[in-house]
């Protein structure tokens, strides 16, 4: 149910980077208000109201020979346009599992369909991506999400935590406290994933979860291209902190400005105080 706290107004930024060393850009991102009846499309900067839409934004980081990797991003994005007024329609009636189930849908057809691709196509061998991805209804955040790129909840009152788990080993062992932040960042398996969509694994198990959303929360979705290059602490300072250009704008730049050495996408979701 909704809580009697939900807020209703959101702002969002959202911001796409090459890098310093990549040729070509492999990640992308998605922004997308809707309802049980059209999507559309926003900008790259924007605020809105949750009283007639709801949102979801996301971030895929793609995988595969020549331009594959590219593909394959743009593929899990625009692909989740086409159940999102089946998502509305079970969030409106206030059935979560019944959410989980179409979100489930979304991956297993993007999976699929990047499976099929790349047994068909020699150019699309090895084709994958990673995949986040938050509904922002009412008082809630709804997500999903497989490999390593990371969404990450910042409460009003601080105490930033990353919501998703990184589908690697070394993820699983900084889970398990047996890694810190900065041993799992220099672990030479660190990009081995366990899960992507596509890319030659038979089996997908998403995470799923839901975070009930306050006034003044935040929310970070980004590719591990960020997180190369910024320390946790300094993803929340940058959240927490105002800025003189849009957040996700500040934190592609410091992480490109930091390494680069990755693409690095961003995007911010940020609920009126």
């Amino acid at each position: 149910m909704t809580p009697p706290s939900a807020p209703t107004a959101l702002s969002w930024s959202g911001m796409t980077h090459v890098g310093r060393v990549r040729k070509n850009n492999e990640d992308a991102f998605l922004a997308l208000a809707y309802d049980a009846n059209e999507i559309r499309y926003l900008g790259k900067v924007g605020d809105s109201s949750l009283e007639h839409h709801d949102f979801v934004f996301a971030v895929s980081d793609g995988m595969g020979g020549a331009n594959a990797g590219e593909f394959a991003s743009k593929i899990a994005v625009e692909r989740i346009t086409r159940l999102m007024p089946k998502v509305y329609r079970l969030a409106a009636q206030k059935l979560a599992t019944g959410v989980n189930d179409a979100l489930e849908e979304i991956f297993s057809h993007v999976h699929a369909e990047m499976t099929r691709m790349g047994r068909f196509y020699a150019e699309c061998a090895g084709m994958g991506a990673t995949l986040s991805l938050a509904c922002f209804s009412p008082g809630w955040m709804h997500f999903a999400h497989v490999g390593d790129s990371r969404i990450y909840y910042l409460p009003a009152g601080g105490g930033m935590m990353q919501v998703t788990h990184d589908h690697s080993f070394v993820g699983w062992l900084r889970r398990q406290g047996k890694l810190n932040e900065r041993e799992a960042r220099m672990h030479p398996s660190r990009n081995v994933l366990n899960q992507a969509l596509g890319g030659g694994h038979q089996i997908l198990h998403p995470h799923f979860g839901a975070v009930s959303c306050h006034p003044g929360d935040k929310f970070l979705l980004c590719s591990d291209g960020i997180t190369d290059g910024l320390w946790d602490n300094r993803l929340e300072e940058y959240l927490k902190t105002p800025q003189d250009q849009p957040k996700a704008f500040k934190i592609v730049e410091r992480a490109v400005a930091e390494s680069g050495k990755d693409n690095c996408t961003a995007v911010v979701v940020e609920f009126a105080a």
